[in-house]
């Protein structure tokens, strides 16, 4: 009978290695690099520099890891001085080049760009310039919207990026916003106004392939605070008509991306703001509006985060939310030349710990990589 042990105990471990890799939840059916990979793609970081070389910070970050993206800026809020990345067309097209060439696995390459004021391609920089989403709502010509976005995606598109954080979805639910309304951020206090145009500007871009994310959802346009100075409570002006442009454009198929609001509804979540709440993310976007894309936080420096919470532990909970993507922009009220690796290593360990399960990074992952191969991106 001895002869027979060996196969005995193979037959037992072939039994057991079956059972854990049907188990979608268990923690170590990916290596500790394999997972930390994974992880990494769901970072978009931003960074100081305004070229791309050997010796550059963010040159070795895209060594160390597979980051899935980074965001340009043109202004650095930590120095309050400029340029951060972004110089004029040439520079910032060869610095997108080099990013591309440096990095391990293809990369989104973003920017916020909706027209207006919210525009990291200056004017004074040798750009074009683009109306506001405002201008264009009360202008109120989808045509011409679409135009417009096209305009914007042809700059982009040029320069390298493959993501531009826009349009803004937020209706105009309080003209006084000091985030929205007062900065013409939005198209309308009508949410069908407001999904018409956000569907025009989608359609622009995607003839162009470059990707669009919402913002922000549940909708920030009722608040009465800037979320990047601190957290902005809507639980007293929040109108459900703000969920109108999401539900509208999920059911229409138009939405690859939807960026989340740090905002609190403490008569949706009583804790936690929408980036960080199951609530909002899984309740609402996924279950109830049925979307199926890329889930993206809000800049996880921002105050509304940052001063409220741990950086590991927001990383944490955002992940149990629901969010696909993280932004790290390094660019609020601090820098900090470790978020990536802190980043990393505070998710691995949750994972490692049980606090997040291996199958949310996967789903996440498996999200990230097929939108770029969906938009052909490959470097």
């Amino acid at each position: 009978m001895k002869k027979f042990i060996p196969v005995i105990i193979l037959l037992a471990l072939s039994i057991k290695l079956a059972a854990c890799a049907g188990d979608a939840d268990s923690r170590w059916l990916l290596t500790d690099d394999e997972l930390k990979d994974k992880i990494a793609q769901m970072l978009i970081m931003g960074f100081r520099g305004t070229e791309a070389t050997e010796e550059s910070a963010i040159v070795k970050t895209l060594k160390a890891h597979a980051i899935g993206g980074v965001i340009l800026f043109n202004y650095d809020v930590p120095s309050k001085s400029s340029p951060r990345n972004i110089v004029g067309p040439a520079q910032t097209s060869a610095l997108i080049s080099s990013l591309k060439k440096y990095s391990r696995k293809p990369l989104f390459v973003a920017v916020d760009l909706e027209g207006g004021r919210v525009n990291r391609l200056k004017p004074e920089y040798g750009f074009a310039d683009f109306p506001s989403a405002q201008a264009l709502g009360e202008k109120n010509d989808v045509a011409y919207t679409r135009a417009v976005s096209e305009s914007i995606a042809v700059e982009i598109s040029a320069l390298g990026f493959n993501i531009n954080f826009a349009p803004v979805a937020d209706v105009n639910v309080n003209p006084k916003n000091p985030v929205i309304g007062a900065l013409g951020r939005s198209f309308s206090a009508n949410a069908e106004t407001v999904a018409l145009h956000c569907e025009s500007f989608i359609a622009g871009h995607k003839s162009l392939g470059i990707i669009n994310s919402l913002k922000h959802f549940p909708g920030h346009g009722s608040s009465t605070a800037d979320s990047h100075l601190g957290m902005a409570d809507v639980t007293a002006t929040y109108k459900d008509i703000e969920l109108i442009p999401y539900d509208k454009l999920v059911k229409n198929g138009e939405m690859d991306m939807v960026m989340t609001a740090h905002i609190i509804n403490r008569n949706i979540d009583p804790v936690y703001p929408a980036t960080l709440s199951s609530k909002y993310i899984k309740g609402i976007l996924r279950t109830r509006l049925g979307f199926k894309g890329i889930v993206v936080s809000d800049d996880m420096h921002m105050a509304a985060i940052s001063a409220n919470y741990g950086y590991e532990e927001a990383l944490v909970r955002a992940v149990n939310a629901g969010c696909d993507l993280l932004i790290i922009s390094n660019n609020n009220s601090f820098f900090d030349d470790n978020a990536c690796e802190k980043a990393v290593e505070a998710i691995f360990k949750a994972v490692r710990r049980g606090e997040i399960p291996q199958s949310a990074i996967t789903e996440s992952y498996e999200r990230i990589i097929a939108m770029k191969n969906k938009y052909a991106i490959t470097r």
